[in-house]
C-alpha cells in the first residue's frame, strides 16, 4: 500500500493551538458504520453501559525538551528520547547541520553531540541531567504542529498521569476530567489501567511502502489486574487512544488472551492487519495525513468510513489533533 493513499488537506486554522476549557467540553464525531453524529465529550456515558470495560493509558509526560543556542550561534532544540547514563541521552535536535562535535548551550548546561544513528544523536551534557535540573531548564515536548506555548503544564497531561516516561501525551485521553471518571464509574463502567509511554516517532509520515516501514519502539505495561479485568469481561470492551490498543495488541497471544508483561512494541497496524482483540469502541482524535495512527483507525473501522468521518469533521470544523477535538468509533463488528 501507499501512504499517499492516507492523505487528506487541511486547513491550518482548524490544527487546535490549545485543549478546550474544561476539556471534557470538547466536541465528539461519533461514527458507527456509515452513521456519523456529532456530540461533545462530556456526552461519552451515554454510549457505555454497566460493565463495560474502558482502557486508559496512565503514562506521564516527561520533561524532555530544552531550548537553546549552538556554540556558533543559531536557535537549538533538543528532545531526550533515551538515556543512555545520567550526563549521555539518545535525542533529537532542531538545529541546522548537526554533525558530530557540536556543541549546545542551554542556559548553565552544555552539550556535545558524540555520535548519530539516522535522525537520532547521542549528546553527552557537562553535568549529570538530575531530576532538579529537568524541573528548572526543562519543559514539555509538544507537537511540531502546536506553535503556541502551553497555558500550562496540566493541559498537556491527562487527569490520571501517573507513569513517567512519554514524550507525547496519549492525546484521547487528554478530554477527561475528573468529573467525567467519576460519572462513569458511577455507571458501572470499569476502569482498566494499562501504560505505554509514547516515543516522539509518533508524528513521523510513512515514506515508502507500508510493508517496508519500521516503527519506532515503545515501552509498555499491562498488569496481571489489568490482563484478568479485560480477559475475564462479560460485556463491551472500550478503548482510550491508539497507545491503548497497542498496549493490547501487543499484549495479547494469537487467542486474544492478554498477558501480563513489560516489554517493548513496534507493532505496525494497517489496513490488512489480522485484529487479536475484539475492541467494541475506540475514543481517539483525529490523526495527521500519512501517519501510522491515522492507519490504524483505518484497520480498525475501515479507510472509507474514517475518510467520511474527517470530510465531515472538516465541513463541521471541528478542531484537529493533539489538542483538538475528538471522535468515538464503535465498531460491533
Amino acid at each position: 500500500m501507499d501512504p499517499e493513499e492516507f492523505d487528506y488537506d487541511l486547513s491550518p486554522g482548524l490544527i487546535a493551538q490549545h485543549a478546550v476549557v474544561p476539556k471534557d467540553h470538547a466536541r465528539m464525531l461519533v461514527v458507527q458504520g456509515d452513521n456519523i453524529t456529532h456530540h461533545n465529550f462530556y456526552d461519552l456515558p451515554s454510549f457505555l453501559n454497566e460493565g463495560d470495560i474502558l482502557v486508559i493509558n496512565e503514562t506521564k509526560v516527561s520533561k524532555a525538551k530544552i531550548r537553546g543556542k549552538k556554540a556558533t550561534g543559531g536557535n537549538a532544540e533538543l528532545v531526550l528520547c533515551e538515556t543512555v547514563d545520567d550526563r549521555t541521552f539518545k535525542c533529537r535536535i532542531k538545529s541546522r547541520n548537526v554533525l558530530i562535535g557540536n556543541r549546545y548551550i542551554f542556559s548553565d548546561l552544555e552539550g556535545t553531540v558524540i555520535a548519530k544513528d539516522y535522525d537520532i544523536f547521542t549528546v553527552q551534557f557537562d553535568r549529570p541531567i538530575t531530576e532538579e535540573v529537568r524541573a528548572h531548564l526543562f519543559e514539555l515536548p509538544t507537537p511540531p504542529y502546536i506553535k503556541q506555548a502551553l497555558s500550562s503544564d496540566e493541559e498537556y497531561q491527562t487527569v490520571y498521569a501517573k507513569e513517567e516516561g512519554s514524550l507525547a501525551a496519549p492525546t484521547a485521553g487528554l478530554h477527561f476530567t475528573q468529573d467525567l471518571l467519576d460519572n462513569l464509574r458511577k455507571k458501572g463502567v470499569v476502569i482498566v489501567k494499562v501504560c505505554l509511554h509514547v516515543d516522539y516517532g509518533t508524528f513521523m509520515t510513512v515514506r515508502g511502502r507500508l510493508q517496508d516501514h519500521r516503527m519506532h519502539e515503545e515501552y509498555f505495561e499491562v498488569s496481571k489486574e489489568a490482563a484478568d479485568l479485560i480477559n475475564n469481561r462479560k460485556r463491551r470492551l472500550f478503548c482510550v487512544g491508539t497507545t491503548s490498543v497497542r498496549t493490547l495488541e501487543s499484549a495479547a497471544d494469537d487467542a486474544g488472551i492478554i498477558i501480563p508483561q513489560r516489554s517493548k512494541t513496534d507493532i505496525f497496524i494497517y489496513p490488512g492487519y489480522e485484529w487479536k482483540n475484539r475492541i467494541q469502541g475506540l475514543i481517539t482524535n483525529f490523526h495527521l495525513p500519512k501517519s501510522t495512527l491515522l492507519m490504524l483507525v483505518s484497520s480498525y473501522i475501515g479507510k472509507e468510513q474514517i475518510f467520511s468521518a474527517y470530510k465531515e469533521a472538516i465541513k463541521e470544523r471541528y478542531r484537529f489533533y493533539s489538542l483538538g477535538d475528538a471522535t468515538l468509533l464503535l465498531n460491533d463488528a
